[in-house]
Parts: structure tokens; sequence; C-alpha cells
């Protein structure tokens, strides 16, 4: 747990469960005809008695496989759901009991949908989403310059929403989504489709609100760079369950025990006889790629030999990715239970 965690906790989930119920359809002619009058009907688990605790100010990424349960949680958390069994408290609040109270606590971004009213424009939406959530004049003003400037809109305010590019929409509704300074900012996807220049946007605009603001974010994406660089904090989803919830980084410590050397030589690509720990995973002209084994020979031992023994021009080393990490346990079937208290 860490130190902004341990302040307070704004979100609370206690086993928490969304189960529902599948049609079984008859196939053929026939039927097809006998479901009209007769079905069988599955239970299909979503989510299956999940618990975790989110402190204010923390970035967490909620991650899994397409049908993990991620979006069902959000929903639940949103409010747009409603439990099974178990509870959720968002801000203090239970969210499918008090769904407008709720709404005033969060703000949410879809990376393919958007809140903006697609003809009009982007100042006009933020002024309809003035009076939505009845702010005063002189708050509404001051959030409006703060987003405006932090996300360089000023261009782009008196443009309709569907002239916008991708990325512009995307920054206009991450001001939209905070015009009202929600507590809470519940993000899926919000890079797709974008390029590096609009995704570095985005995520300084992110850290920025994390860090002055303390807005606690849970961000869902199957863009581990976005992880990466955001969240130090992930809990993967596996089935309907928690299968890790602990640290980005100690998530690559424990799950991947190798890193890649990238070595450029001088003149010639050499055998590496004195180096026989190192794999060969790709060699090209002057280059090797190698694979390293971080419980064997000490990194600097390794990279001595090669400065002694070779031609180096250069060496970069790369470390593993949570991509990577996440793959080869979903490879190996399935990983290890992980307490975010480890």
């Amino acid at each position: 747990m860490n130190a902004k965690q341990a302040d307070k906790t704004v979100i609370k989930v206690d086993n928490l469960r969304r189960e529902f119920k599948v049609a079984e359809a008859k196939e053929g002619i026939l039927g097809s005809f006998l479901n009209l009058f007769s079905r069988k009907e599955r239970i299909v688990k979503a989510v299956d008695g999940i618990t975790f605790d989110i402190g204010i100010g923390e970035f967490v990424g909620y991650v899994g496989e397409n049908g993990a349960g991620k979006s069902t949680t959000i929903k639940m958390l949103t409010g747009i759901l409603t439990p099974t069994n178990g509870s959720v408290e968002v801000a203090g609040i239970i969210p499918y009991e008090n769904r407008i109270e709720n709404a005033f606590n969060i703000g949410v971004v879809f990376g393919q949908r958007t809140q903006l009213w697609w003809d009009l424009p982007a100042r006009d939406s933020f002024d309809l989403l003035r009076a939505i959530y009845r702010l005063p004049q002189e708050r509404y003003e001051r959030n409006f310059r703060e987003l405006t400037e932090a996300l360089d809109l000023s261009k782009l305010l008196t443009v309709p929403v569907r002239k916008l590019s991708l990325g512009q929409r995307m920054r206009c509704d991450l001001a939209a989504s905070m015009l009202h300074n929600p507590k809470i900012l519940f993000l899926d996807e919000p890079t797709i489709g974008l390029d590096l220049i609009a995704k570095d946007a985005v995520r300084k605009f992110l850290k920025f609100i994390n860090h002055t603001r303390d807005v606690t974010i849970i961000l869902t994406t199957h863009d581990m760079e976005d992880i990466e660089a955001l969240c130090e904090r992930i809990i993967i989803i596996d089935e309907g369950t928690i299968a890790y919830d602990g640290s980005t980084e100690k998530l690559k410590q424990d799950h991947i025990h190798t890193k890649i050397l990238e070595v450029e030589f001088h003149d010639y690509n050499p055998e590496l006889e004195n180096l026989p720990m190192l794999e060969v995973i790709k060699s090209e002209a002057n280059k090797k790629w190698l694979r390293y084994n971080l419980d064997g020979t000490s990194m600097h031992d390794i990279i001595s030999t090669l400065f002694r023994d070779y031609c180096v021009k250069d060496l970069s080393i790369h470390e593993p990715k949570v991509s990577d990490v996440i793959k080869a346990i979903y490879k190996n079937g399935g990983m290890e239970r992980a307490s975010v208290n480890d």
C-alpha cells in the first residue's frame, strides 16, 4: 500500500459479483422454431468476488483480456450496473443507489464515445455541461481557463466536434470530464487510435491532474505503454477474479527474469564464445540482440566481458514491458495471486 492510498480510501470494493443470464439457443431451423417457446439459460459470472481498495490520488491500471470483467467492474463503479452480490462504495456513496450524487464525484472518458454534442462547438458543450452540473459561474470560468491552458484548447473551442481529429476530440473530452472537479476519473482506452504526439499530450495532462489535484484515476487499456508511463499500481483481472494487485514494477520483477541486450560491433559480427550464457535471438549486420537471464551471471560481468573481448561500438539494455509479463503469465496458464501489501 503506497503513501497516497494510506491517506484515505476513496473506492472500496468487497466481494463484488455480477452475473448475467445468457440464453442458449438451439441450432437449425427446428431449433429456431423451438426457441420461440422454450429456451435454456445459463449463468455467466462476469465478475466473481473481487475485493480491492483504492486511495485518494492513486493512478491504477485495471487490465485483462477481452471478456475478463474490466468493463463490468467499471459499470458497477459508475452506477450503470447493480451488483449481483457484494458491495461497492465510491467516495462514500453506493453508486447504483445514488447515481446522480455519484455522477457529481466522478468523471468518465471512453475512447470511442464522446460526451460532447456532435454538431456543436466544444465551447457550447462545455456551457451545457456547466448547467447540467449546476456549477457556479465563477468556479466554471476558473476551471475552464485552467483546462483550456493545460490541454491547449484555445484554437479548438469554436470548431464543431464532428470536425475535430480524434486527438483533438479526446483533449476536449478530457476537459469536459474535469469541468466539475471530480474526485475520481474513469478512463477506458483514452489513447486508442491516437498518434504519438496526441498520446503524449493526453499522458502529460493525466499526470498533471493526478499530481496537482490528487485526482484518483482508474485506467483500463490494452496499451501497456500507457500503464508503464502512468500507473504505479496495476490490477489484473482474469475470468472475473483478481489475478494480481500490486506495483507495476514488482510485477515485472517477479514474472520476467530476462532482459535484452542490443549490441552493435565496430567492423564485424563476432561469435560470442566467451559468453555462452547469452542467447542470440537476432543477428543483423553488425548488431546482435541477446537474451540475458537475470538469475545468472551479473550484468556488470557480462558488459565488462563484452567490452574487454570484443570490439563493441554501442550497447543498450531493453527492460521487459508489462505486456510481455502479462502475455507470459497467460501463456503459462495463469498467475499466482499477489497482494498490493506484498
